[in-house]
């Protein structure tokens, strides 16, 4: 396996060749050692992976309400970094000519359902655990958000959903109620579109996260992997 630190974040690769693509957007806490472990992993699968650093213009970092740093951040932006990323890997011999795919864990997540909808190049997404909503959770503001920085909650892009998309989500997550999951399901419905929603049981948001005793769910994290990995497989090299 061949990594390195690009300018947009961490590229890992397996050693020869060129293979399918992949975007990976972390949590709203950064590019950590465990998205990078994450990328690795799906490099061993065969991937080209760019863990895109979405932070990198800000600096050090000192996250502490991650729900008002969620709600500051610019979807236009970080869709147009997206749209960077595609191209870079799009770019890269270890991608040349391959399918490119999207994935993305909790803020992560929900851009990656955003970009399946708004980016072009995108093959497939596969999403963990997305924020959906801007009514109710850790994305609403009584006061308001800025409509300029978040034009619209994620739920109203599904329908216009552009790729497969196979999204993953817990039925004890205390960030995405079932009313939203539900909710996206009929929307996506309208896209026209294959597109595949879990309902993991018994787990809570952050199920695949191995650095959180508290949250993580090894075998519904393993199952949940394996059928990503077959996912994008089926999506990336079909």
């Amino acid at each position: 396996m061949r990594t390195e630190s690009v300018e947009l974040g961490y590229l890992a690769a397996p050693p020869q060749g060129a293979h399918p693509g992949i975007v990976m957007l972390h949590d709203v806490w950064g590019l950590s050692d465990h998205t990078r472990d994450l990328a690795r992993r799906l490099a061993a699968e065969r991937f080209t992976v760019l863990a895109l650093d979405l932070y990198r213009r800000e600096g050090a970092l000192q996250i502490e309400d991650p729900g008002a740093w969620m709600r500051a951040l610019s979807d236009p932006q970080v869709l147009s970094d997206v749209q960077a990323a595609l191209r870079f890997l799009a770019a890269r011999p270890e991608t040349s000519g391959a399918r490119i795919g999207v994935t993305g864990f909790c803020m992560g997540g929900m851009y990656a359902l955003m970009a399946g909808c708004a980016c072009e190049g995108v093959s497939a997404v596969v999403a963990f655990y997305g924020l959906l909503s801007h009514e109710h959770g850790i994305l609403h503001d009584a006061q308001g958000l800025d409509p300029a920085r978040k034009p619209r909650q994620p739920l109203d892009w599904a329908s216009a959903l552009r790729c497969p998309l196979l999204a993953f989500y817990g039925d004890r997550d205390e960030f995405v109620p079932l009313e939203d999951v539900r909710a996206l399901e009929a929307r996506l419905a309208t896209s026209g579109q294959p597109a595949e929603i879990v309902v993991v049981p018994d787990a809570g948001h952050a199920f695949m996260n191995d650095t959180r005793p508290d949250a993580y769910r090894p075998e519904l994290a393993r199952l949940a992997w394996e059928r990503s990995i077959a996912f994008f497989g089926a999506k990336l090299r079909g």
